[in-house]
């Protein structure tokens, strides 16, 4: 699957596309990436992961919990644009589902393990989709979407997360 245009979501969503290399292969980079997170994220010592680095920033916990939740709502919205969905979605408060998510209760395994599920349940939702679906768009918080820039955000997202868990978490 070849990235997205810009023109293909709202520019909310631009800087996670800018994430994506130009030609590479989405479906591909998708599960290089669930390596690579596997890697950052399987590295964060149990004293950092209820750590957050600034007041009113997400620990390390909640912001796992939050790349799980936006990759989740990421796919069902691809699910329902692909299957002809044409009445809108709805957006999401990501601040509300954070505080909700009660993540820095949650033991790190079991959110590292969550994510691996997740991301191995979006890539077999993305490659079933034909050339010609990736390309459906529809009303997404009020702007039109195509499928395959969900895909995009997907990976974008979870580039752009773990290169803040990199220089923000993890230095000494």
């Amino acid at each position: 699957m070849q990235k997205a245009e810009l023109s293909e979501i709202a520019s909310f969503f631009h800087g996670y596309l800018s994430q994506i290399p130009a030609g590479a292969d989405v479906l591909a980079l998708m599960a290089e990436r669930l390596t690579a997170f596997q890697t950052v994220w399987g590295q964060v010592p149990p004293a950092k992961q209820p750590f957050a680095y600034a007041p009113g920033k997400w620990t390390a916990q909640q912001m796992l919990q939050h790349m799980i939740d936006t990759e989740r709502i990421m796919a069902y919205r691809a699910l329902c644009l692909a299957r002809g969905e044409q009445g809108g979605l709805p957006g999401f408060d990501e601040n509300t589902y954070a505080e909700q998510s009660l993540a820095d209760l949650r033991p790190w395994p079991d959110l590292l393990q969550e994510f691996g599920l997740v991301r191995q349940s979006s890539l077999a939702l993305f490659k079933g989709f034909s050339p010609a679906t990736l390309l459906r768009q529809g009303p997404v918080s009020g702007r039109l979407a195509s499928v395959r820039a969900l895909a995009c955000v997907v990976v974008g997202h979870e580039m752009h997360h773990s290169h803040i868990l990199q220089s923000r978490y993890l230095p000494v």
